[in-house]
């Protein structure tokens, strides 16, 4: 007996594009989200992540390309759904809860069915974001993170097949986000919806992401597990949003780049061609038999982890070190500096 087709992917959307007086927004958008999954949308503020995001809800209409739920078409030339039709969750930075409904109206706002069963959901619901006893409050009545905990319940409340989140957590105090980012995707992942989240953190990316889609200038550039993005970034820019980075300059000879740290190989690259070194902070390596002296010009003390800015000797390139919170180096120490070529990326010059 034959085996049966695999499923669609829960959204599928293809070369997605969206212009604005002329300047292309969204270009040739393309990504897919299985059931349960969780995809973040990475990318500085005004690269196109939200429009992408708008034209999946469909509360905006992308110029070309097509969007497809469980397979079925939504969006293409010539056919729009409109976003109430396509079972879509939203969440976002502004919990939109209504004033005059109490906490058990908010949540079953929207549902259909007898009334009893409308609200046995939004109580249980409640119940799993630990808000069952505010049922009766209002919303001028809850913290802030309180009033995230019941967005996500009513959001949830008309079991959408696909939750797209915008920033929604952005509003909380740090103290708060952690729990709240987590209880939010471990009941995402209870209800088998899949995610679509959009943000500027990368830190947020990588805590909640099975993957990451980093956007730039309105282009996904990279996509990848959290730790594929991390340590194996497309290039210098992709590298830099996650982290601060060490740059070490220099050509290619014979297949690598010399660098006062050592020599470090340059596949793809062609022979004389300006390259540069890539590396993070917490990867350059102090004392032993480092390559290079590096000399201390300010170290600050950052709690579990301190930050050591060096200059190398003979006026080269500053660099900087995180190292444990207990090594305060002071300036004007001299330290050899060590970099191993597998915690480093060559890149073509840029800029």
């Amino acid at each position: 007996m034959p085996d049966s087709a695999p499923s669609p992917p829960r959204l599928d959307i293809r070369d997605l594009h969206r212009v604005f007086g002329g300047h292309a927004v969204v270009e040739a958008a393309t990504l897919s989200i299985g059931a349960g999954e969780c995809l973040c949308l990475l990318g500085p503020s005004g690269c196109g992540k939200s429009t992408t995001l708008r034209m999946i809800a469909g509360v905006e209409r992308p110029d070309a390309g097509e969007v497809r739920l469980d397979g079925v078409r939504v969006s293409a030339p010539g056919l729009h759904v409109p976003p109430e039709a396509r079972s879509v969750g939203l969440m976002f930075q502004d919990f939109a809860l209504f004033p005059h409904l109490n906490v058990a109206r908010n949540v079953a706002f929207g549902l259909d069915g007898p009334r009893p069963a409308r609200h046995a959901r939004a109580m249980d619901l409640l119940e799993r974001v630990g808000m069952a006893r505010f049922a009766a409050a209002f919303p001028h009545e809850l913290s802030g993170g309180e009033q995230q905990r019941v967005a996500l319940a009513r959001a949830l409340a008309p079991r959408p097949r696909l939750m797209l989140m915008d920033e929604p957590f952005s509003g909380l105090d740090n103290r708060l986000r952690d729990g709240i980012r987590d209880q939010t995707l471990a009941l995402l992942r209870e209800e088998g919806t899949a995610v679509l989240m959009v943000t500027h953190e990368p830190e947020e990316a990588m805590r909640m992401a099975d993957r990451i889609v980093l956007m730039r200038a309105g282009r996904i550039v990279q996509t990848g597990a959290p730790h594929e993005v991390y340590n194996r970034p497309v290039d210098r820019a992709a590298a830099a949003f996650f982290s601060d980075i060490n740059l070490l300059q220099g050509r290619v000879r014979n297949g690598a780049v010399a660098t006062p740290l050592g020599s470090f190989a340059a596949p793809g690259l062609a022979e004389g061609e300006a390259a540069e070194v890539v590396s993070r902070p917490q990867h350059l390596e102090i004392g032993g038999h480092g390559a290079a002296r590096g000399r201390v010009l300010r170290a600050r003390f950052l709690g579990r982890e301190s930050l050591v800015e060096f200059v190398l000797e003979g006026d080269g390139p500053r660099l900087q070190a995180m190292v444990p919170g207990m090594v305060l180096p002071a300036p004007g120490e001299v330290f050899a500096l060590g970099l191993r070529p597998e915690n480093c990326h060559v890149f073509a010059r840029t800029g």
